[in-house]
């Protein structure tokens, strides 16, 4: 995603003058990435009970605000800016974004710095959201808000240096992440698994009925993330001018189409139904899994990886109750393990043709590639794991991190937002109309209230 990434002709360093189309094409590929964000607060707020519809909707919104403050006012520094021992960055021109000029590129690339600064943003403020669908129906909004500050100042914007940032270790090691595997999906999987084991489980899990309240929502949510993703992958490239945009573009749609099909498949031999949940989360596996590689490998190499991720994902969400790990929404088993999936595999389908010359063992390159993509891996799941874990675990002593239980089972919504998603009280607008909603009685006459 840096400029060290990008394949550039000899001297365009040295030559590199702005592009309208790049910059124009980057912008649009920014626009989608926020959108995404909204989007998958209606995949996890479809996928709760009405009485947490609001706050997980919150959960996924509160990100924007929160997020984008503090890239501005650091975060774009410490995961760009120059790099000290491969570890973090900082730059001083980058705090406040204050002391950059407008037409001032990004390294080689042919996009302004404010370009690439905004879109990296986008990554940084869905990051955590992601992580949020873990945790529903039971943590205290302000406890949340606290934990992403917090999450992203220490967690993710090093690891995004790491994995992306010019000097960046895994970056120098040659560990490829085209657009978030470790950085974004990994990271907020462990993260998601980290937190879930300090605030525990919801009261009635595995005894009582939590399906999703509008798989309606769900599946709008999974569209609108489907269409951002290719915002998020081939935008990666940061330009248009060889090919390498329209590879990552066509790998996406090809990886998440194999990746719902397996889920499907396994689903019905499994449970004997093709279910709409299933058809939105394996489109998810699916983009998961390929965002790290799609610019590695080629589309049939990308139909495996789907595939694989489909399948494998479905039968990970189900480790919750072998484990007694409570993942609400199933972050860990559709990002960490679709993330693991799609680095790992990156090492055996990388084809040494696309965005760079490594090659995957089926493709001649022996076992390092894969090496390398199994430390990137690990490293980024046991740093986020155990910083996470020890993030959350402050936050409850200091000021609790879970609601209390009469709250609990109320519902968070009024708790924390004093709202509710649905007015069936309202519906109508007369009394016998109300009455009707609420007990199922047939009215007989209107009275207007």
């Amino acid at each position: 995603m840096p400029p060290g990434i990008l394949t550039l002709a000899d001297g365009l360093a040295e030559k590199a003058t702005l592009s309208p189309a790049n910059t124009g094409f980057m912008l649009i590929c920014s626009a989608l990435v926020m959108l995404m964000t909204p989007g998958l607060a209606f995949f996890y707020g479809g996928m709760v009970r009405v009485k947490s519809v609001l706050n997980m909707l919150m959960m996924s919104f509160i990100s924007l605000g929160i997020v984008t403050l503090l890239w501005v006012l650091y975060g774009f520094g410490l995961a760009f800016g120059t790099d000290t021992g491969g570890i973090i960055g900082w730059s001083s021109d980058f705090a406040g974004l204050g002391h950059i000029g407008l037409t001032q590129l990004w390294g080689t690339t042919t996009i302004p710095v404010y370009v690439f600064a905004v879109f990296q943003l986008m990554f940084a403020v869905i990051t955590p959201a992601l992580i949020s669908g873990a945790l529903a129906d039971r943590v205290k909004f302000t406890a949340w808000a606290l934990f992403i500050a917090l999450w992203v100042t220490v967690v993710y914007f090093p690891v995004a240096h790491w994995v992306w940032g010019d000097g960046g270790w895994l970056f120098k090691l040659g560990v490829i992440d085209f657009a978030g595997g470790t950085a974004v999906h990994i990271n907020a999987g462990a993260a998601a698994l980290g937190v879930i084991l300090v605030v525990g489980k919801r009261i009635g899990f595995k005894k009582d009925p939590m399906r999703p309240h509008s798989l309606p929502l769900v599946m709008l949510g999974a569209g609108l993330l489907w269409f951002g993703w290719f915002g998020f992958n081939a935008g990666s490239w940061l330009n248009n001018d060889d090919g390498v945009a329209a590879v990552a573009f066509v790998n996406t749609q090809v990886a998440t189409a194999a990746a719902m099909l397996g889920w499907l498949a396994y689903e019905k031999l499994r449970h004997g139904s093709f279910t709409t949940l299933g058809a939105a989360s394996g489109a998810v596996a699916g983009l998961v899994a390929i965002t790290p590689a799609c610019g590695a490998v080629s589309p049939l190499g990308a139909i495996a990886i789907g595939v694989i991720a489909g399948v494998l994902c479905a039968m990970a969400v189900g480790l919750k109750y072998k484990f007694g790990y409570d993942d609400s929404l199933d972050v860990v088993g559709v990002h960490l393990v679709g993330g693991i999936v799609g680095s790992l595999l990156i090492g055996l389908f990388a084809t040494g043709g696309v965005q760079s010359d490594a090659k995957g063992l089926f493709y001649g390159g022996g076992f390092g590639q894969l090496g390398k993509q199994t430390i990137g891996v690990v490293c980024v799941l046991l740093y986020s794991l155990v910083v996470s874990y020890v993030l959350a675990k402050a936050i409850d002593l200091v000021m609790g991190f879970r609601v209390g239980e009469d709250e609990e089972i109320t519902g968070v919504d009024q708790a924390a937002h004093a709202e509710t998603a649905y007015d069936f009280a309202g519906a109508g607008g007369g009394t016998t109309a109300r009455r009707t909603t609420a007990l199922g009685e047939t009215p007989t006459k209107k009275v207007d209230a």
